[in-house]
Protein backbone atom coordinates (compact mmCIF):
# COMPACT_ATOMS: atom_id res chain seq x y z
CA UNK A 1 0.00 0.00 0.00
CA UNK A 2 1.26 3.62 -0.67
CA UNK A 3 2.79 5.74 1.58
CA UNK A 4 1.31 8.79 0.01
CA UNK A 5 -2.30 10.10 0.87
CA UNK A 6 -1.69 11.91 -2.53
CA UNK A 7 0.69 12.15 -5.10
CA UNK A 8 0.32 14.25 -8.25
CA UNK A 9 3.27 12.91 -10.90
CA UNK A 10 3.75 15.16 -13.31
CA UNK A 11 0.76 16.42 -14.18
CA UNK A 12 -0.77 18.75 -17.00
CA UNK A 13 -3.68 20.00 -18.43
CA UNK A 14 -4.36 21.51 -22.06
CA UNK A 15 -7.17 23.38 -23.51
CA UNK A 16 -8.22 24.14 -27.02
CA UNK A 17 -8.85 27.94 -27.16
CA UNK A 18 -10.86 29.03 -30.12
CA UNK A 19 -11.60 26.74 -32.90
CA UNK A 20 -9.68 23.57 -33.87
CA UNK A 21 -8.31 24.79 -36.99
CA UNK A 22 -7.46 28.75 -36.18
CA UNK A 23 -7.44 28.31 -32.29
CA UNK A 24 -4.39 27.90 -30.14
CA UNK A 25 -3.56 25.47 -26.83
CA UNK A 26 -3.52 27.14 -23.64
CA UNK A 27 -1.45 25.16 -20.90
CA UNK A 28 -3.20 25.50 -17.65
CA UNK A 29 -1.37 23.54 -15.46
CA UNK A 30 2.41 22.43 -17.06
CA UNK A 31 4.04 19.49 -15.22
CA UNK A 32 3.05 19.86 -11.74
CA UNK A 33 4.20 17.03 -8.85
CA UNK A 34 4.03 17.45 -5.47
CA UNK A 35 3.10 14.87 -2.75
CA UNK A 36 0.82 14.37 0.46
CA UNK A 37 1.55 11.98 2.99
CA UNK A 38 -0.18 9.50 4.78
CA UNK A 39 1.43 9.69 8.24
CA UNK A 40 1.80 13.33 8.37
CA UNK A 41 -1.41 15.45 8.21
CA UNK A 42 -0.26 19.05 6.80
CA UNK A 43 -1.57 22.21 4.98
CA UNK A 44 -0.43 22.39 1.94
CA UNK A 45 -1.33 25.42 -0.09
CA UNK A 46 -1.10 26.14 -3.66
CA UNK A 47 -0.90 30.12 -4.06
CA UNK A 48 -0.59 32.39 -6.89
CA UNK A 49 -2.44 35.33 -9.00
CA UNK A 50 -5.87 34.83 -10.74
CA UNK A 51 -5.36 32.88 -13.35
CA UNK A 52 -2.26 30.70 -12.72
CA UNK A 53 -3.29 27.74 -13.13
CA UNK A 54 -4.67 26.67 -8.92
CA UNK A 55 -8.49 26.29 -9.67
CA UNK A 56 -7.77 23.86 -12.50
CA UNK A 57 -5.22 21.89 -10.66
CA UNK A 58 -7.81 21.37 -7.89
CA UNK A 59 -10.32 20.32 -10.47
CA UNK A 60 -7.90 17.57 -11.67
CA UNK A 61 -7.51 16.02 -7.88
CA UNK A 62 -11.51 16.03 -7.53
CA UNK A 63 -11.42 14.32 -10.67
CA UNK A 64 -13.78 17.04 -12.50
CA UNK A 65 -11.07 17.28 -15.23
CA UNK A 66 -9.00 14.50 -16.55
CA UNK A 67 -5.14 15.58 -16.81
CA UNK A 68 -4.32 15.84 -20.29
CA UNK A 69 -0.63 13.82 -19.79
CA UNK A 70 0.62 12.87 -16.25
CA UNK A 71 -1.54 11.34 -13.28
CA UNK A 72 -3.02 11.98 -10.09
CA UNK A 73 -2.78 9.52 -7.49
CA UNK A 74 -4.72 8.57 -4.33
CA UNK A 75 -3.93 6.28 -1.96
CA UNK A 76 -1.80 4.78 -4.94
CA UNK A 77 -5.00 4.48 -7.34
CA UNK A 78 -5.15 6.30 -10.19
CA UNK A 79 -8.09 9.33 -10.14
CA UNK A 80 -8.74 8.86 -13.82
CA UNK A 81 -9.36 4.79 -13.30
CA UNK A 82 -12.64 5.69 -11.50
CA UNK A 83 -15.48 4.68 -13.32
CA UNK A 84 -18.63 2.93 -11.35
CA UNK A 85 -20.53 5.08 -9.51
CA UNK A 86 -19.80 3.32 -6.09
CA UNK A 87 -15.40 4.10 -6.48
CA UNK A 88 -16.41 7.21 -7.14
CA UNK A 89 -18.98 7.87 -4.17
CA UNK A 90 -15.70 6.29 -2.12
CA UNK A 91 -13.25 8.46 -3.17
CA UNK A 92 -15.42 11.41 -2.30
CA UNK A 93 -16.15 10.07 1.08
CA UNK A 94 -11.91 10.40 1.54
CA UNK A 95 -11.67 13.63 -0.71
CA UNK A 96 -14.06 16.37 0.30
CA UNK A 97 -14.18 20.38 -1.26
CA UNK A 98 -15.33 23.53 0.29
CA UNK A 99 -15.89 25.72 -2.85
CA UNK A 100 -14.83 29.73 -2.91
CA UNK A 101 -18.90 30.54 -2.62
CA UNK A 102 -20.69 28.88 0.12
CA UNK A 103 -24.10 30.25 -1.19
CA UNK A 104 -23.33 28.24 -4.80
CA UNK A 105 -22.92 25.12 -2.76
CA UNK A 106 -26.90 25.44 -1.29
CA UNK A 107 -30.06 25.49 -3.14
CA UNK A 108 -31.74 28.84 -1.71
CA UNK A 109 -35.21 27.18 -1.84
CA UNK A 110 -34.00 24.19 0.52
CA UNK A 111 -32.95 24.74 4.33
CA UNK A 112 -29.58 23.66 5.06
CA UNK A 113 -29.98 20.86 7.55
CA UNK A 114 -31.59 18.94 4.53
CA UNK A 115 -27.92 18.83 2.45
CA UNK A 116 -26.36 17.46 5.93
CA UNK A 117 -28.38 14.91 6.58
CA UNK A 118 -28.49 13.77 2.80
CA UNK A 119 -24.87 13.65 3.37
CA UNK A 120 -24.70 11.66 6.33
CA UNK A 121 -27.19 8.96 5.07
CA UNK A 122 -25.93 8.97 0.96
CA UNK A 123 -21.91 8.30 2.68
CA UNK A 124 -23.48 5.26 4.67
CA UNK A 125 -22.66 7.02 7.98
CA UNK A 126 -26.13 7.22 9.23
CA UNK A 127 -29.19 4.93 8.19
CA UNK A 128 -31.77 7.27 8.35
CA UNK A 129 -32.65 11.18 9.40
CA UNK A 130 -33.47 10.20 12.51
CA UNK A 131 -30.10 8.17 13.54
CA UNK A 132 -28.17 11.16 11.16
CA UNK A 133 -28.83 14.04 13.26
CA UNK A 134 -25.78 12.82 16.11
CA UNK A 135 -23.72 13.34 13.25
CA UNK A 136 -24.75 16.21 11.96
CA UNK A 137 -24.76 17.87 14.92
CA UNK A 138 -21.10 16.67 16.04
CA UNK A 139 -19.73 17.97 12.67
CA UNK A 140 -21.72 21.53 13.00
CA UNK A 141 -20.35 21.68 16.83
CA UNK A 142 -16.68 21.30 15.19
CA UNK A 143 -17.34 24.60 13.50
CA UNK A 144 -18.55 25.95 16.32
CA UNK A 145 -22.41 25.77 15.04
CA UNK A 146 -25.36 23.40 15.98
CA UNK A 147 -28.17 21.74 14.84
CA UNK A 148 -30.97 23.48 16.80
CA UNK A 149 -29.70 26.95 15.57
CA UNK A 150 -29.89 26.37 12.33
CA UNK A 151 -32.99 24.18 12.18
CA UNK A 152 -35.56 25.01 9.18
CA UNK A 153 -33.29 27.88 8.54
CA UNK A 154 -32.84 28.59 5.01
CA UNK A 155 -29.37 29.57 3.32
CA UNK A 156 -30.27 33.37 2.82
CA UNK A 157 -30.95 33.63 6.36
CA UNK A 158 -27.43 32.89 7.34
CA UNK A 159 -23.96 35.10 7.26
CA UNK A 160 -21.38 34.20 4.95
CA UNK A 161 -19.13 32.94 7.48
CA UNK A 162 -22.40 30.44 8.71
CA UNK A 163 -22.81 29.32 5.35
CA UNK A 164 -18.84 28.63 4.74
CA UNK A 165 -18.63 27.06 8.13
CA UNK A 166 -21.60 24.57 7.35
CA UNK A 167 -20.02 23.81 4.59
CA UNK A 168 -17.31 22.75 5.93
CA UNK A 169 -19.08 20.75 8.57
CA UNK A 170 -20.94 19.36 5.67
CA UNK A 171 -17.46 17.95 4.16
CA UNK A 172 -16.49 16.47 7.79
CA UNK A 173 -19.62 14.53 7.94
CA UNK A 174 -17.69 11.62 5.53
CA UNK A 175 -14.68 11.57 7.94
CA UNK A 176 -12.32 12.57 4.68
CA UNK A 177 -8.56 12.06 5.02
CA UNK A 178 -8.33 15.48 2.56
CA UNK A 179 -9.91 18.31 2.43
CA UNK A 180 -9.72 20.27 -0.87
CA UNK A 181 -10.33 24.19 0.19
CA UNK A 182 -10.56 26.55 -2.90
CA UNK A 183 -10.42 30.21 -2.03
CA UNK A 184 -12.48 29.32 1.29
CA UNK A 185 -12.07 32.70 2.78
CA UNK A 186 -12.29 35.03 -0.30
CA UNK A 187 -16.32 35.74 0.37
CA UNK A 188 -16.39 36.14 3.53
CA UNK A 189 -15.31 39.30 6.00
CA UNK A 190 -12.06 39.60 6.88
CA UNK A 191 -13.29 39.07 10.62
CA UNK A 192 -14.37 36.19 10.12
CA UNK A 193 -11.22 35.14 7.88
CA UNK A 194 -9.53 33.36 10.93
CA UNK A 195 -11.99 31.79 12.48
CA UNK A 196 -12.56 29.58 9.55
CA UNK A 197 -8.33 29.53 8.46
CA UNK A 198 -7.74 28.38 12.62
CA UNK A 199 -10.70 25.61 11.87
CA UNK A 200 -8.48 24.25 8.89
CA UNK A 201 -5.32 24.34 11.49
CA UNK A 202 -7.43 22.87 13.82
CA UNK A 203 -8.57 19.75 11.44
CA UNK A 204 -5.04 19.35 10.89
CA UNK A 205 -3.76 19.34 14.25
CA UNK A 206 -6.68 17.37 16.31
CA UNK A 207 -8.63 15.47 13.36
CA UNK A 208 -5.66 14.33 11.50
CA UNK A 209 -7.16 15.55 8.51
CA UNK A 210 -4.55 17.34 5.91
CA UNK A 211 -5.99 20.06 3.55
CA UNK A 212 -4.72 21.57 0.19
CA UNK A 213 -5.49 25.22 0.73
CA UNK A 214 -5.69 26.96 -2.47
CA UNK A 215 -5.61 31.17 -2.33
CA UNK A 216 -4.01 34.21 -3.10
CA UNK A 217 -4.14 35.66 -0.20
CA UNK A 218 -0.60 34.98 1.15
CA UNK A 219 -0.90 36.08 4.46
CA UNK A 220 -3.13 33.73 5.75
CA UNK A 221 -0.99 31.17 3.58
CA UNK A 222 1.83 32.24 5.86
CA UNK A 223 -0.19 31.46 8.89
CA UNK A 224 -1.64 28.08 8.42
CA UNK A 225 0.62 26.36 5.95
CA UNK A 226 3.05 24.25 6.43
CA UNK A 227 4.56 23.70 2.93
CA UNK A 228 3.41 26.56 0.01
CA UNK A 229 3.44 25.87 -4.23
CA UNK A 230 3.78 29.41 -6.31
CA UNK A 231 2.20 29.28 -9.18
CA UNK A 232 2.80 31.21 -12.53
CA UNK A 233 1.11 30.40 -16.06
CA UNK A 234 0.24 27.20 -14.71
CA UNK A 235 4.19 26.10 -13.35
CA UNK A 236 4.86 25.52 -9.79
CA UNK A 237 7.91 28.24 -9.84
CA UNK A 238 8.96 27.54 -6.20
CA UNK A 239 7.70 24.67 -3.63
CA UNK A 240 8.58 23.82 0.12
CA UNK A 241 8.11 24.67 3.75
CA UNK A 242 5.94 28.02 3.90
CA UNK A 243 8.26 30.02 6.60
CA UNK A 244 11.72 29.40 3.57
CA UNK A 245 9.19 30.28 0.71
CA UNK A 246 7.07 33.46 1.76
CA UNK A 247 10.49 34.26 4.66
CA UNK A 248 13.32 34.23 2.18
CA UNK A 249 11.52 33.71 -1.64
CA UNK A 250 14.13 33.14 -4.45
CA UNK A 251 11.90 33.15 -7.20
CA UNK A 252 11.82 36.55 -8.58
CA UNK A 253 7.90 35.79 -9.08
CA UNK A 254 7.27 34.81 -5.54
CA UNK A 255 9.37 37.73 -4.22
CA UNK A 256 7.18 39.97 -6.48
CA UNK A 257 4.25 38.35 -4.88
CA UNK A 258 5.19 39.38 -1.08
CA UNK A 259 6.15 42.83 -2.10
CA UNK A 260 2.55 42.94 -3.67
CA UNK A 261 0.79 42.06 -0.02
CA UNK A 262 -0.21 45.20 1.20
CA UNK A 263 1.05 46.21 4.73
CA UNK A 264 -1.31 46.46 7.97
CA UNK A 265 -3.35 49.82 7.43
CA UNK A 266 -6.83 49.77 9.03
CA UNK A 267 -7.76 52.62 7.16
CA UNK A 268 -6.95 51.38 3.53
CA UNK A 269 -9.41 48.40 3.01
CA UNK A 270 -9.67 48.63 0.08
CA UNK A 271 -6.07 47.49 -0.74
CA UNK A 272 -6.64 43.97 1.13
CA UNK A 273 -9.76 43.74 -1.07
CA UNK A 274 -8.04 43.85 -3.65
CA UNK A 275 -7.72 40.69 -5.79
CA UNK A 276 -4.22 40.00 -7.93
CA UNK A 277 -5.18 39.92 -11.50
CA UNK A 278 -3.92 39.27 -15.21
CA UNK A 279 -3.07 42.23 -17.55
CA UNK A 280 -3.08 42.08 -20.67
CA UNK A 281 0.77 41.68 -21.19
CA UNK A 282 0.29 38.90 -18.25
CA UNK A 283 -2.47 36.86 -20.64
CA UNK A 284 0.66 36.57 -23.14
CA UNK A 285 3.22 35.22 -20.75
CA UNK A 286 0.82 31.64 -21.71
CA UNK A 287 2.16 31.45 -25.01
CA UNK A 288 5.80 33.24 -24.24
CA UNK A 289 8.81 30.56 -25.23
CA UNK A 290 11.04 30.11 -22.23
CA UNK A 291 10.27 31.19 -18.29
CA UNK A 292 6.92 32.72 -18.02
CA UNK A 293 7.99 35.63 -16.13
CA UNK A 294 10.77 36.18 -18.11
CA UNK A 295 8.57 39.82 -19.91
CA UNK A 296 8.51 40.79 -16.40
CA UNK A 297 11.68 39.70 -14.28
CA UNK A 298 13.99 42.81 -13.15
CA UNK A 299 17.03 39.42 -13.46
CA UNK A 300 16.17 37.97 -16.66
CA UNK A 301 18.90 37.08 -18.91
CA UNK A 302 19.02 35.63 -22.52
CA UNK A 303 18.54 31.82 -21.77
CA UNK A 304 15.43 32.42 -19.83
CA UNK A 305 13.92 33.35 -22.91
CA UNK A 306 14.97 30.24 -25.15
CA UNK A 307 13.87 27.35 -22.81
CA UNK A 308 12.11 26.45 -19.30
CA UNK A 309 14.29 26.41 -16.48
CA UNK A 310 14.56 23.10 -14.69
CA UNK A 311 13.56 22.49 -11.18
CA UNK A 312 16.68 23.03 -8.97
CA UNK A 313 16.75 22.43 -5.09
CA UNK A 314 18.02 25.17 -3.38
CA UNK A 315 17.91 26.48 0.22
CA UNK A 316 15.90 24.05 1.70
CA UNK A 317 13.16 24.06 -1.90
CA UNK A 318 12.10 23.83 -5.14
CA UNK A 319 12.44 26.76 -7.48
CA UNK A 320 12.27 26.79 -11.44
CA UNK A 321 14.75 29.29 -12.23
CA UNK A 322 18.08 29.55 -13.90
CA UNK A 323 19.50 31.89 -10.88
CA UNK A 324 20.05 28.74 -8.39
CA UNK A 325 22.30 25.54 -8.31
CA UNK A 326 23.13 24.07 -11.67
CA UNK A 327 21.20 25.86 -13.62
CA UNK A 328 22.69 29.31 -12.99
Amino acid sequence: MSAHLLEVKHASKVFQVGGLINGSKLVAVNDVSFTIEKDRPEIFTIAGESGSGKTTLTRMLLRDLEPSSGDVLFEGKSVTTIRKRADFAAFMKTVQPVFQNPFETFNPLRRVEEYLFDTAVNFGIAKDRKSAVEVVDKALHSVGLSLEELSRRYPHELSGGQIQRISVARSLISHPSLILADEPVSMVDASLRMAIVNLFKKLRDEEGVSVIYITHDLATAYYISNRIAIMLRGYVVEMGPVEAVLGNPLHPYTQLLKESVPAPDPVDKEAWAKRIGLSTQEVKEYGQKGCKFASRCPKVSDKCREADPPDVEAEGRTVKCYLYGSAS
